[in-house]
């Protein structure tokens, strides 16, 4: 083949305004004038490239393909480019099929008016089916606008590939490294350009002229290895692309500059002669060897001789560029791809005796939370770190990864708890600990967000405990990345618009309430989109302001919100059992509009449900809009949407919505999100961190979530409430239980949290245990009654003996469990909890029959009466006068078909907190029934059950405190 055709390296020279063009121009002389014909063998030439240039166009304008003044066509050369656009047109065909929403996009960075680089991209682009974007800058653009325009373009899902065609004064370290390297399809970062020399061109790109000139070569008749290749006047990265590659293929290269002594010399040895630069120099033809390749890659021409091909180098540099962006759409469809994990475990080394949480959690050095997400497969842009140890996953990935096959879903629930709390959180890190760090399985823990009011209450810290927990665990029980205080703001901002409008409403005409609902602003009212979705509501269906008669102002205007029927409470976040009943609107400026409210604790909040049972911010912005906040005086049901609230309220929530990314002490991944209490709550962590979880450890993982207290409660709920609302269904369930909680059952004292455990607890007692084992084999059957099989995990402390672990294990299994096993990893981790990760493995394999407990068509009382029955063991139930009548409204109201999440205590089966073990002949009563209509379920009040706990005599707070030197936290635990 004939090498006839020239190259420009277009990022590096000067643009070719008219005022610069003829100080780049290069001349090559020859010593004699004589003509070379095309097929002469004394020398193959390779001569002319097309001047580059700035511009000023609009973005995305369409232009024509560049001019080039040129004697003959070279079909070798139009092949070569028709090659490339051939084979690049079917890899983007490929991605189009696999991938429907990319359309790769090169952006191209400019200053100046001279658009004939870009249309030579433009036209290369539009053969192959990309799209190019033109971004123009001042002719001094200064380095920051440049940094700043390409900072905008790496976020910028769309477009694939940037490329620089700037004068090289504005070409910086900073400038050129600002390109994230995926998308520097024009190769010149450091670190593309480090791949490079290093030979790895897996991840890389090869700058586009150093790549046509390589094409060309290897298109050439002879053997390229061992020949001379010279360099001539660059410096930089096209120099160093140049010598890389055409070493790896085996040349010898050197380089020279223009004024070199001894450049005629090496000239003269030299096969291949690659021209670069941009400056005025004579390189005479008679220092060129016979056969050698001269390759052109400057604006220049070659006078004083007959110039027998003239072809633009735009063309086919352009097509190695638009290569490059095929390239990176590919290489981004890879990564979009779910990703194998590469998860690094951290090692523990146990200690004994166990030292305190805090002092674990401190004594092991988390992994950045980048590095966790990059182990896990996920993209740099689906994370937004909150420090260094924790970072919220956005829900992009759902769809990234729709396709992906879910992984085994488990369940950890309990039995009837002591005040002490048995270790589910503990049991179920433990597990993901044993099946990542030990068996190499693939494992993810989703646990609820502590609230505050038991970590300065009774319980303290939430983080599991031992050597297996979350960390960092201060990090995990304060705060952490605000949900609660998000859920807070909301629910209080809904609290704060309900009081306001019922005082509006009674103290102002129609006529002014329509003057300042729908205000003029610059002469010109207009509805607001929500006042516009009342409208319609109300079927009303005009738009103008002035439009509306006097009975639809009224009807607009009056949500006639009974305060007597008023169901939205505030809500905090602390153990406050004088806020329990309140009365609100004393001062004068209230107006003597006084009533009763209360105060819940903010895990609660109905906004805290719908955010552990939505599917996305869209649905959680339907949920929030739907929820009841009372009722009109004339019985009708007044929501958050009639409130006008819900944009402010989802608002509030869009970044509480995503969960929260943490890690255990072994390094395994963790999602911590929402935080609802299972005794007055549904008691699970988010569908939304389930999901993705769930996603992400692939088809043979493992996703360990919890349910809250004993598995009459926390498990029904997750059953029938979170189950129904995710479309999930679990593989196998956990029950979680203590030698300790155990005897409580069979018959011993009682245990309060921060004194001294009775004997009973500390010595062996079999009878003790054996008869306390009725509550473990009722919370079986209660799984058994949703058609899951159960494994359970006995959380093992230092007093149990081996004759007590032995009988509880024993009975377990004639019980109808799959497995029971006893689990160590409190004071061992991962490790001690390897047999319960195999047995839950070997669970999870078998084929399960899930199925609800009722059907949502049955009436409301009828599901309240099976729950009551099948689970807790009641004869019947009892409603107050009050919970009839509720019942009936939500009837009426066509509220009927929802779930129903009881709130009970956790500490019995029944409504009564002492009645341990298995209670019998009791009948349930329900004193209350509300409505979460947002959240999508009927909860009843059992008993004496309160939506706000109190604090005991002596508060947890009394041992937290903080070291103001060196800012550690103590007595968490």
């Amino acid at each position: 083949m004939k090498l006839s055709t020239a190259l420009r390296y277009a990022s590096r020279s000067l643009p070719s305004t008219p005022g610069n063009r003829s100080r780049n121009s290069l001349r090559v002389f020859g010593s004699e004038k004589r003509s070379i014909p095309v097929n002469s063998t004394s020398s193959r030439l390779l001569v002319r490239g097309a001047t580059s240039g700035g511009g000023n166009s609009s973005t995305d304008t369409a232009i024509k393909y560049g001019k080039f003044p040129r004697k003959t066509e070279d079909p070798a050369h139009e092949n070569i480019i028709r090659e490339i656009i051939q084979r690049n047109r079917k890899e983007l065909t490929s991605l189009g099929q696999s991938v429907s929403d990319i359309k790769p996009l090169l952006a191209i960075v400019q200053a100046g008016e001279d658009d004939s680089l870009l249309e030579v991209n433009k036209k290369m682009a539009g053969k192959i089916g990309l799209n190019v974007m033109q971004i123009c800058l001042p002719g001094g653009c200064s380095e920051e606008e440049v940094i700043e325009e390409v900072l905008k373009l790496n976020e910028d899902p769309r477009v694939q590939g940037v490329f620089l065609h700037l004068p090289p004064s504005s070409l910086s370290s900073r400038v050129l490294n600002a390109i994230k390297p995926e998308k520097d399809v024009d190769g010149v970062s450091d670190l593309n350009m480090g791949r490079l020399v290093r030979g790895d061109l897996t991840e890389g790109f090869i700058p586009p002229v150093a790549g046509a000139v390589l094409e060309l070569l290897s298109r050439h008749d002879a053997p390229l290895f061992g020949k001379m290749a010279l360099i001539i006047g660059v410096e930089g990265p096209l120099k160093v692309a140049l010598q890389c590659l055409m070493q790896k293929d085996g040349m010898v290269v050197q380089s020279s500059h223009w004024n070199s002594d001894n450049l005629q010399k090496q000239v003269m040895r030299a096969d291949i002669v690659v021209l670069t630069g941009s400056r005025h120099t004579e390189l005479p033809v008679s220092w060129l060897k016979p056969g050698v390749a001269v390759i052109n890659c400057t604006s220049a021409v070659m006078s004083d001789m007959e110039v027998f091909s003239l072809v633009g180098i735009g063309p086919l540099s352009a097509a190695m560029r638009m290569q490059n962006v095929v390239k990176s759409s590919h290489r981004r469809r890879e990564e979009q791809r779910y990703q194998p994990w590469r998860l690094r475990s951290l090692k523990l080394q146990p200690l004994s005796p166990v030292p305190s949480d805090i002092e674990i959690s401190r004594a092991q050095t988390p992994k950045p939370i980048d590095q966790l997400a990059q182990e896990i497969g996920l993209l740099p842009e689906e994370l937004e770190a909150y420090g260094r140890t924790k970072a919220k996953v956005r829900l992009s990935l759902l769809q990234r990864l729709k396709d992906q096959p879910n992984g085994k879903y488990v369940l950890v629930a309990g039995i009837t708890p002591t005040p002490l709390g048995e270790g589910k959180s503990t049991v179920t890190i433990g597990l993901v600990q044993a099946l990542s760090a030990h068996l190499r399985l693939n494992s993810f823990a989703c646990l609820r967000q502590p609230s505050q009011g038991p970590t300065f209450g009774v319980k303290g810290g939430a983080a599991g405990g031992g050597y297996a927990q979350v960390i960092p665990m201060e990090e995990f029980n304060l705060h952490l990345t605000g949900d609660i205080h998000a859920i807070t703001a909301a629910n209080n901002l809904v609290a704060a618009a309900v009081d306001a409008r019922i005082l509006h409403e009674a103290t102002q005409s129609d006529k002014a309430l329509y003057n300042r609902l729908v205000p003029s602003v610059n002469g010109v009212r207009r509805f607001s989109p929500i006042q516009l979705a009342r409208l319609q509501r109300l079927g009303i269906s005009k738009t103008d302001p002035s439009a509306l008669t006097p009975q639809e102002v009224n009807s607009f205007v009056r949500l006639d919100l009974d305060p007597e029927k008023v169901t939205w409470q505030r809500v905090v976040d602390t153990n406050d059992r004088f806020l329990r009943k309140i009365t609100i609107g004393q001062a004068n400026t209230e107006k003597g509009h006084i009533r009763q409210a209360q105060f819940d604790i903010a895990v609660a909040s109905e906004i805290m449900a719908i955010l552990a049972l939505a599917d996305g911010l869209a649905d959680m912005k339907t949920r929030l809009g739907r929820m009841v906040v009372g009722s009109s005086r004339n019985g009708n049901p007044v929501t958050a949407d009639d409130l006008g609230v819900t944009g402010a309220l989802a608002v509030l929530m869009k970044d509480a919505i995503k969960p929260t990314l943490m890690q255990t002490l072994e390094g395994t991944p963790v999602f911590v999100h929402a935080g609802p209490f299972a005794n007055i709550a549904h008691g699970s962590s988010s569908v939304l961190a389930d999901k993705l979880a769930l996603k992400l450890v692939g088809e043979d993982g493992y996703v360990v979530t919890e349910a809250g207290f004993g598995a009459d409660i926390g498990m029904e709920k997750f059953f029938n409430i979170k189950c129904r609302a995710s479309g999930l269904r679990p593989d196998v369930v956990v029950l979680v239980a203590t030698i300790r909680a155990l005897k409580m059952h069979g018959g011993g004292p009682n245990v309060t949290a921060g004194a001294p455990l009775p004997r009973e607890y500390i010595d062996e007692n079999l009878e003790l245990v054996e008869r306390g084992c009725s509550n473990l084999k009722k919370q079986i059957q209660i799984a058994h009654l949703f058609g899951v099989p159960v494994v359970v995990a006995l959380n093992v402390f230092k007093t149990d003996t081996q004759r007590e672990i032995d009988m509880v294990c024993r009975i377990a299994a004639s019980s109808g469990a799959s497995a029971a096993v006893p689990c160590h990893h409190w004071a061992r981790g991962g490790r001690g909890s390897v047999e319960l990760a195999h047995a839950v493995k070997e669970a999870a394999s078998q084929e399960n029959d899930f199925r609800f407990l009722y059907s949502l068509q049955m009436p409301i009382v009828e599901k309240i009466r099976t729950i009551a029955q099948k689970v807790y063991g009641a004869d019947d139930i009892q409603l107050s006068a009050e919970a009839q009548a509720k019942i009936d409204y939500y009837n009426q109201q066509g509220f009927d078909t929802l779930p129903i999440c009881m709130a009970k205590t956790h500490l019995s089966l029944s409504h009564m907190p002492d009645k341990k073990g298995v209670p019998t002949g009791f009948i349930l009563p329900i004193r209350d029934v509300r409505a979460s209509i947002g959240a999508g379920f009927i909860y009843p009040l059992v008993g004496a059950m309160s939506t706000m706990p109190g604090l005991p005599t002596r508060p947890c707070f009394y041992d937290i405190d903080l070291d103001p030197v060196t800012e550690e936290i103590t007595g968490l635990f």
